[in-house]
This record gives C-alpha cells, structure tokens and sequence, in this order.
C-alpha cells in the first residue's frame, strides 16, 4: 500500500458505512429528528467545535505543524457556524472523538485524520443539501466551504503518512485505524437511529 491507493483502500473497505453515513438520515440522527436550521447547525458547530479541541490536542503532543493548522482551520470553521446561532453550548464528546484523542502517534493520527474527514465530508454534504431544500443558498455556500477544506484533509493525511510511514506495516496500520474511525462514527449513528426505532440501512 502507498499513498496512491490509500484512501481509496479505506473508501472501499469502509463503502457501506460511507454510503450510510450519507444518507439523508444522517441529519435525523444529528438533531433527534428535529430538522430546524437553528438545530442542524449546533450540531455542526458542535463537531466543528469539537474537532477543533482533538486537534489542539495532538498540536500539544506532537511537533506537526499539520496538527496546528488543522486545529486553527477547525476554529475557524466553528466560528463561521455558530455566528449563524444565537446561543450555543458544545455537547459531550462523541465516540469517533473519543478515539481520535486516544491515537499516540503520528502514524495512527494520520490514518485518524482520513477516517474521520471521510465521515466529515460526508456530514457536511448533507448539511449542503438541507441548506439547498432550504432555497438558503448563503448558507449553503458556507458549508460548501468547509466541506472543501474537509477533502483536503484527506490529502494532508495521506501526505503525513508518506512523511512519517517507514514501511508496509506503518501502512496497513494507519489503514486499520483510519477504518476504525470510520466504523466508530458509523455504530454511534446507527445506534442513535436504532433507539428513535429507525432502520440505519436503508440508504436514501
């Protein structure tokens, strides 16, 4: 494996919880079915917060200037979303999070970082298209903006990898982990639809 084929490894190990993830349904579970603009973007703001606070994090442990500029992005955009609230307050972390926080090394970090921007980007593609059914284009337009950057992170994370990899075993590690995180993010959302009594399967 090599940077070449190493999102892609993940993006197809990983298609059927990618293609869940998003589904339209993504949105019911972020906001417990409550589909008011007010409400989908604390849930953004909340990931967004919360993302930043795992990257500040590893900013804190390791010397990669990728780790600084990732949590600097990451509050840039929690700030974009919650200037659209009037009030917000950040939720407790969530699984995916939890686990993020747990990667010790540089490796693990970055097979992390991809896992969790191809959850990301498939969150905020959703949060687009509410934005878009909405006829809110500016909106929308905000979102499209940092689903941009969330791609890019996939890159980033490749690239680290090609820095910091020193053979096979570093690969498929950081492919394992960047699937882990994506398979966390998946189970916490169908388990959240499962206790509403929705089918998490079903992809629409």
């Amino acid at each position: 494996m090599n940077a070449d084929d190493f999102d892609d490894s993940v993006r197809t190990a990983k298609s059927t919880e990618l293609d869940r993830l998003g589904s339209q349904q993504l949105l019911v579970a972020l906001t417990g079915a409550d589909l008011e603009p007010e409400v989908v973007l604390t849930a953004v703001a909340r990931s967004e917060h919360t993302a930043a606070e795992t990257f500040s994090e590893w900013a804190g442990r390791s010397q990669r200037e990728l780790f600084d500029r990732l949590a600097k992005q990451e509050e840039d955009h929690y700030e974009r979303v919650v200037a659209e609230l009037d009030t917000f307050e950040p939720a407790e972390i969530d699984p995916m999070h939890g686990r993020l926080r747990e990667l010790d090394d540089d490796v693990s970090r970055a097979g992390g970082l991809v896992g969790r921007s191809l959850v990301g980007d498939k969150t905020l593609l959703q949060v687009v298209n509410f934005f878009v059914n909405k006829a809110d284009e500016r909106r929308a337009n905000v979102f499209r903006d940092l689903r941009s950057d969330t791609q890019n992170n996939i890159g980033d994370g490749v690239s680290l990898l090609t820095d910091c990899c020193g053979g096979e075993a570093d690969w498929e590690y950081a492919r394992e982990t960047a699937e882990e995180i994506v398979q966390i993010a998946y189970e916490d959302y169908a388990d959240t639809l499962t206790g509403m009594g929705l089918d998490p399967k079903p992809i629409c």
